[in-house]
């Protein structure tokens, strides 16, 4: 069930209290999402319970429906014709993380740094920790949603700013302007032949050297692929991307939120969201989980932000161990009736068709690498990963058995000292202040159809953590993906009977959407 984002109730403490800990679920299952794109409202449909609360129609009820309007109750429109269904589609999907140390964001912060990548993404999945001070007053009591809403509004004005169209067209251009012998080749290669497809794309880029794959990868993102969703982009002048929110939400400190241009948007469906605490008492959200399950096109993703034990004392990694096994078992989504023909939505994470994973996992390097400052100062980032606590515990079957992460090139994301490029262990003398760098905040992924074509890190240094980023190729099979059969309009209303006809509509898609006494996980 979805609903619209309300403002958040002060509750007294004592309640909000008790419901945290005895675990009482409290709008576990709401999440905020743009309902407008572009300033375009369209009318929304209600059950007859409806009061603070309303369903989502899934797309293959659209036609016959009833729906309610200012000016009575009237058939629905009918949905225009579906462009023609290809074999597959292939989507480029960045991946974010990022621990920002419990500070809001000022007004002005510069994220879109952190949020370019090597070619331009049609989803954008961006998870946050510690967006407000882990203190008492934040895990025990009201939420503050304040943190989240400014970090909404630095993500949607990153992506849709005009000013992000002139810093990719400024890219392009660079891309054709900067030329060495090898990427010469490859311009020349690009203008004489056709625009090279993603997919083969991708298989390019063992053959070639990064510098040149990348360069390549820019390139091939000037002319338009059939078939492909992503838009075409002409050296110095962009064609201008929008972004929706397609949901987002926020558990204490966690906040994960996804979003899609407005041209997938009509193909999501079946938007769940699963909140897993993990913390104090084993429960409390100081850590844990929040994870958001959607079906794109028929496939079911699911995003999965975490924050996991701390420490780097020998056995913190089995804490942390014990966590992921937690969040596993326990994020469920919930489920609903829906028409015989919709394929069965998944209640876990491991039964989605593609799982990504990411956050500030906290693990650290293992106890007694000695040689760790020299290491660092020779940015010797191999050797010290020998050491990395999620490899060896991974490699030895004890978490993330099955998933993939990729290639890391870069340096460890923590622990900095505010507003500098320096460790922490490079400069302080406190041993309880001491914490050897490491590589916390991670991204991995499970499912077929999903490949990683970027991992790296941002230089912001706006907290004690640097930014993580990946891009992935997503492929879509469309082969098999259901066509809906037509579905019959009910009868026209007579004065006389449009009343109790629609309530009898209404309580038929209750019946279908929801099921009675459900309780969110």
């Amino acid at each position: 069930m979805r609903t619209d984002m309300t403002k958040n109730s002060k509750s007294s403490w004592p309640k909000v209290i008790a419901r945290k800990w005895l675990n009482i679920p409290s709008g576990a299952d709401e999440f905020q999402s743009d309902y407008a794109v572009n300033g375009e409202t369209g009318d929304r449909r209600k059950s007859c319970c409806d009061q603070d609360y309303h369903s989502v129609v899934p797309e293959n009820f659209s036609e016959g429906w009833l729906t309610e309007t200012a000016g009575g109750i009237k058939p629905s429109k009918s949905m225009p014709e579906p462009p023609p269904v290809t074999d597959s589609l292939n989507l480029r999907m960045f991946v974010g993380t990022w621990n920002v140390g419990g500070k809001s964001p000022h007004e002005g912060l510069n994220i879109r740094d952190w949020l370019s990548s090597p070619a331009p993404a049609d989803i954008y999945v961006i998870g946050f920790q510690e967006i407000v001070p882990l203190n008492a007053g934040n895990v025990l009591g009201a939420e503050d949603n304040g943190p989240a809403a400014k970090w909404l509004s630095l993500i949607r004005e990153a992506l849709n700013s005009d000013q992000s169209d002139q810093e990719l067209a400024r890219c392009y251009s660079d891309a054709t302007e900067e030329s060495s012998p090898s990427s010469l080749q490859l311009e020349h290669q690009a203008s004489l032949k056709p625009r090279t497809s993603f997919t083969d794309l991708l298989s390019m880029e063992d053959e070639l050297g990064e510098e040149d794959f990348e360069r390549l990868l820019n390139l091939n993102s000037n002319s338009s692929e059939e078939g492909s969703p992503s838009p075409t982009y002409m050296s110095g002048s962009p064609a201008r991307q929008r972004f929706c929110l397609a949901a987002s939400k926020q558990m204490v400190g966690l906040f994960l939120c996804v979003w899609v241009r407005t041209d997938l948007y009509k193909h999501i469906s079946n938007l769940k969201v699963s909140c897993v605490g993990c913390g104090i008492m084993g429960y409390l959200g100081n850590k844990g989980s929040v994870s958001i399950s959607m079906t794109l096109h028929q496939k079911t993703f699911c995003f999965v932000c975490t924050h996991l034990t701390s420490g780097e004392k020998e056995g913190d990694e089995i804490r942390r161990n014990s966590d992921v096994a937690e969040i596993l078992k326990r994020t469920k989504f919930s489920r609903s009736f829906r028409d015989l023909r919709q394929p069965f939505h998944p209640e876990n994470i491991l039964d989605h068709d593609k799982v990504i994973w990411l956050g500030d996992l906290n693990y650290r390097l293992a106890p007694g690498c000695v040689d760790t400052h020299e290491l660092l100062k020779k940015n010797n980032w191999q050797a010290l990963l020998e050491k990395d606590q999620l490899r060896i515990e991974q490699r030895a079957g004890r978490v993330f058995s099955g998933w993939e992460e990729g290639r890391i090139y870069f340096a460890p994301t923590y622990k900095y000292l505010a507003d500098s490029d320096d460790y922490v262990v490079q400069t302080s003398n406190s041993k309880e202040k001491r914490r050897i760098p490491a590589w916390c905040d991670r991204i991995l992924w499970k499912g077929e159809g999903l490949k990683q074509v970027w991992y790296s890190r941002g230089e912001c240094r706006f907290s004690d953590h640097r930014p993580v980023y990946s891009l992935f190729s997503v492929h879509i099979n469309l082969a098999n993906k259901l066509i809906p059969t037509a579905i019959s309009c009910p009868p026209r209303f007579s004065s006389k009977s449009a009343l109790s006809s629609a309530c009898g509509a209404k309580v038929q898609a209750e019946e279908l959407l929801v099921i009675p006494g459900h309780k969110a996980a």
